[in-house]
């Protein structure tokens, strides 16, 4: 299953989540630690699901993509 993780990075560290699962989220103090935790985090969560929810979540494309927008400031 492909799923989309966001990672932010700010002074702390990174921060990973995943969009289509709701409260999926870690934290990481390298790139490659969050993207470790991020996927454990997914599994554990995907394993904790039951059966019609899994189907469901298995169906259902989550896109993301950059948008520009403009700032009046």
């Amino acid at each position: 299953m492909i799923l989309n993780a966001i990672i932010e990075k700010d002074e702390f560290g990174y921060f990973a989540q995943i969009p289509e699962l709701k409260n999926c989220v870690t934290q990481g103090n390298t790139y490659e630690e969050v993207l470790l935790n991020i996927q454990e985090a997914a599994e554990l969560y995907l394993e904790s699901l039951k059966t019609e929810k899994l189907h469901i979540l298995q169906k259902r494309k989550t896109i993301i993509s950059p948008i520009e927008v403009t700032v009046h400031a």
